[in-house]
């Protein structure tokens, strides 16, 4: 499904639609006292829709926080992001309703008034919002309601991707609302433009860099509930679509796409977005251009974000003095062993030299605060790093390997938690994958650490999904291997599937598939170990695997 539709500039005084009701302690509503006084938690389980917008909108001007819960999430980890940030009540679509009838005990059990955004059946507790909103009296709501107590209050919750462990509710300030009402304008886009957006809307770059970054400029919206890449382009030219905004994978799925009619004649001008490879983004500029793509990097919780906009191929900024006075931030040495910065014989972090990977870090100011994560405060304390270049400083933690080349570059490297050590040395994953996503056979590649008994450190593992109609030359694929990389970052193990596993929000699951190991009796996709005797790879049987534990294989 595609909606159009066009956002008010906050400047503007046209009025934006919202539901209306009361919120008083006596309100009875899902069939329990509902007590939601300004400063309530409600969590949205919900797809992306206009009813996402209103909702979120109709519950803010009410002086409610909102909640962004993830989708995709059942059982546990829905109701530990339910608990982390004391949701006092749960609006979801009904559509989720099925999947989510095993969670409905243990939802009352916790005392959430339950609300669903649109008809239901006979689902016992469970009304439609809209319909109670629909019924309530039109009359304003107070400005009071809503208004903070100070600027950096708490306005709503977005939730991490959960890749490395549960989610974590990350504080969203106003100031960080208004602060992403510039984005667009920063990216130098225009009341005229048409943007399309088919990120979901729990994630930030779906609704603070998208929905409200076109509240700060009143553009048209092209709302896509699921991303298609086979009706991207059509999308494209029906709204004639002029910037397109991208996260992760995106790109590569449109690269990996047939040719078809519709490519050709977009007005698309500009991609803009975060985590677009090199390989990718030339392709794609081959293929679809002229456009511009505009890569930035930024986080959820983070306080430091940085734009590409001269369109260096693989950059996410230029740590120009000028941007560092006015953003500040450095790149400090990290021992990838210790998971921990490396520091002076004073305890002092070491700034990197150019060309050296180090670890992203800013200083938490007023400027630039941290607001950290609803929950026990270890889970802040453990994103802030104190005493980094002088006594009593505060430093926000990105967990992200940069390297600034000689012309002032940013390039992303890798997450501290991806990289590994092996032989001593180490290994980027992302720059492992960008060698072996060189190879036209290729059209996904996964690379991580997994665990070998009997050896130090992590050997690498390469996740491998072939383009059709390519099969995998194992000998091509060695020579390749042998020629662009070093040996100690040589994948240790291949595995080939059909499809990668991705988060929601296409990010890949490393850990999930670092965790499920090499062992060919448990998996079912065909594996393939390096024999470095025999300079190639080979199946990996259970003989192999055998002898590899055995340490009668030398890898």
């Amino acid at each position: 499904m595609c909606l159009l539709f066009t956002v008010p500039s906050l400047r503007s005084r046209r009025a934006i639609p919202q539901p209306h009701c009361s919120w008083d302690g006596a309100s009875k509503i899902g069939g329990a006292a509902a007590p939601l006084e300004p400063g309530v938690t409600v969590a949205l389980l919900l797809p992306s829709s206009p009813e996402f917008l209103w909702l979120w909108f109709g519950l803010a001007k009410a002086g409610l926080r909102v909640a962004f819960v993830p989708t995709a999430l059942r059982r546990g980890p829905l109701l530990h992001c339910l608990r982390s940030c004391d949701a006092r009540a749960l609006v979801l679509a009904p559509e989720f309703l099925e999947s989510l009838e095993p969670d409905l005990p243990a939802l009352r059990a916790m005392g959430l008034c339950l609300w669903a955004a649109g008809p239901v059946t006979s689902q016992a507790g469970i009304r439609d919002l809209l319909a109670v909103a629909s019924a309530e009296v039109d009359r304003p709501v107070p400005g009071y309601l809503s208004a903070p107590r100070n600027i950096m209050d708490t306005c709503l919750y977005i939730f991490t991707s959960g890749t490395t462990g549960l989610p974590k509710a990350a504080r969203i300030s106003h100031l960080k609302i208004l602060q992403c009402q510039g984005f667009y304008r920063l990216c130098a886009v225009h009341q005229e433009d048409v943007i399309y957006l088919a990120l979901p809307l729990y994630h930030m770059s779906g609704s603070l860099l998208g929905i409200v970054g076109c509240l700060g400029i009143g553009a048209t919206v092209v709302l896509k509930s699921k991303f298609s890449a086979g009706q991207f382009w059509e999308d494209c030219q029906q709204h004639r679509v002029t910037v397109f905004q991208y996260i992760g994978e995106l790109c590569r799925y449109l690269v990996n796409q047939p040719p078809s009619e519709a490519e050709r004649g977009h007005q698309v001008r500009l991609a803009v977005g975060s985590g677009l490879r090199p390989d990718t983004w030339e392709r794609f500029l081959r293929r679809f251009g002229p456009l511009q793509v505009l890569e930035t990097y930024g986080m959820t919780e983070g306080n430091v974000a940085t734009f590409n906009y001269t369109g260096q191929q693989g950059a996410v900024g230029r740590a120009s003095w000028l941007y560092k006075r006015l953003f500040p931030f450095s790149l400090i040495r990290y021992d990838v062993t210790t998971g921990e910065p490396v520091r002076d014989t004073r305890g002092r972090c070491v700034a990197t030299s150019p060309g050296e990977p180090g670890l992203l870090v800013a200083p938490v100011s007023q400027q630039s605060p941290f607001l950290g994560y609803a929950g026990g405060p270890e889970l802040t304390r453990g994103k802030l790093l104190e005493g980094v270049f002088r006594p009593g400083d505060v430093f926000f933690n990105t967990g992200d390997l940069l390297l600034c080349d000689d012309q002032g570059f940013l390039r992303f490297h890798d997450r501290t938690g991806d990289t590994f050590r092996w032989k001593g040395e180490n290994v980027a994953t992302t720059e492992v994958a960008e060698v072996l996503e060189a190879l036209d056979c290729l059209q996904e590649v996964n690379v991580y650490g997994v665990t070998v008994s009997g050896h130090e450190g992590k050997a690498g593992m390469a996740a491998l999904v072939l383009r059709p109609p390519h099969r995998l030359d194992l000998a091509q694929f060695y020579a390749h291997v042998s020629e662009n990389l070093p040996p100690y970052a040589w994948p240790r193990f291949l595995r080939l599937q059909e499809s990668l596993a991705t988060t929601e929000t296409f990010k890949q699951q490393k850990v999930r598939m670092a965790k499920e190991g090499f062992d060919p009796s448990s998996l079912p996709d065909p594996l393939y170990v390096l024999d470095q005797a025999a300079g190639a790879y080979l199946p990996l049987t259970p003989a192999r695997h055998s002898a590899l534990l055995a340490g009668d294989l030398r890898i």
